[in-house]
């Protein structure tokens, strides 16, 4: 069964989503300053309780996944997919063309999502992320969203 995926605007439930999802969290102030702009828009996935969220941002015809995550405990359940599918359809809805995204190059789990979702790699950004266990490359991914 896929979770019900909501638009949601609440910064607090983004940052602490975040934090259960990523090593280095984003504060809230992030999330509110995001969620303010027209631009951007939030998903989460209620299973039933908060256990994803998907944060976007549209800029004329393409679209950025800022970010995604799904809680460690709430893995493989397609709560991912589920995500990126909504995340798709929304940017597709609000007039994005294109969606990107950038993903550690060496998370192979989020690789084989992005590929099965018709993610492709189009570049690669050396040192782009940094955390405790080092500096590391992102490669940027895009998908063309089929406007009908």
């Amino acid at each position: 069964m896929s979770p019900r995926i909501e638009r949601v605007r609440h910064p607090p439930l983004y940052a602490a989503l975040h934090a259960a999802c990523f090593d280095a969290p984003w504060p809230e102030e992030t999330f509110a300053q995001l969620l303010a702009l027209p631009t951007t828009f939030g998903l989460v996935a209620a299973a039933p309780a908060p256990a994803g969220f998907a944060l976007v941002q549209v800029a004329a015809d393409e679209a950025e996944l800022l970010a995604i995550g799904v809680a460690a405990t709430r893995r493989r359940e397609g709560i991912g997919r589920a995500l990126l599918a909504a995340a798709c359809a929304h940017a597709k809805a609000a007039g994005a063309a294109a969606l990107f995204l950038d993903v550690r190059a060496d998370n192979n789990a989020a690789h084989a999502l992005y590929e099965r979702a018709g993610f492709a790699a189009v570049g690669r950004r050396p040192g782009y992320y940094r955390d405790a266990h080092g500096v590391h490359d992102a490669v940027l991914m895009r998908k063309a969203l089929a406007i009908s």
